[in-house]
């Protein structure tokens, strides 16, 4: 079943999420309806947008389904979980086009956000700080990826001592470095496919 036929919109441009269609879908009076055609856009939104990003994807994920189950279970009404999804697409967007605000590209955002995962590394470190790790991870990972290295242990005990090392020369807090580390390289084998390509 078309759900935006069923509600009578026309099928919007929902690679933007933009204000103006989560009003129509907020006004919507199958607010039932409304709600399930969010959750969807949201989910394929996550999807698409976060695929190749660990901690966004993870955070987007955990989120919608947390809302959905609070839903689905009726602790709150759907009024509660209309106005809950729309400030979720909204914080969607904001985190969607947060490269262009911090100057990074897409593929050193991801790294940015593995780092920025560890509270105690946000207290410490400067922003700027991790922009620099976030930027020189990806170079290095770039550049030391081979096709194989996510099958080989030697050549990921490799890219794991080059990671720790980057971090040690920021003095990135060792509290959490092992879990960053980890992140990082799951982040790295993420984008390592497409970087072979």
């Amino acid at each position: 079943m078309d759900i935006f036929d069923a509600v009578g919109l026309d099928k919007p441009n929902i690679g933007l999420l933009d204000d103006e269609f989560l009003a129509q879908v907020r006004n919507l009076p199958e607010r039932n309806l409304a709600v399930e055609l969010l959750e969807r856009l949201m989910e394929g939104e996550i999807k698409s947008k976060f695929a190749s990003n660990v901690v966004q994807n993870r955070k987007f994920s955990e989120m919608l389904a947390a809302v959905m189950t609070r839903y689905q279970n009726r602790s709150i009404e759907t009024a509660q979980v209309m106005e809950e999804l729309v400030a979720m697409a909204k914080k969607f967007r904001e985190a969607a086009s947060r490269g262009e605000t911090l100057g990074l590209s897409e593929d050193e955002v991801r790294f940015y956000d593995a780092l920025a995962n560890n509270e105690s590394a946000v207290r410490e470190l400067t922003d700027e700080t991790l922009k620099k790790i976030a930027h020189e991870l990806t170079e290095n990972l770039r550049q030391n990826l081979s096709v194989d290295w996510s099958e080989r242990e030697s050549v990921r005990a490799k890219l794991r001592l080059m990671v720790k090392r980057i971090l040690r020369k920021y003095k990135y807090p060792p509290d959490l470095q092992d879990a960053a580390v980890e992140l990082v390289l799951q982040q790295a084998q993420v984008m390592g496919e497409s970087w072979a390509v």
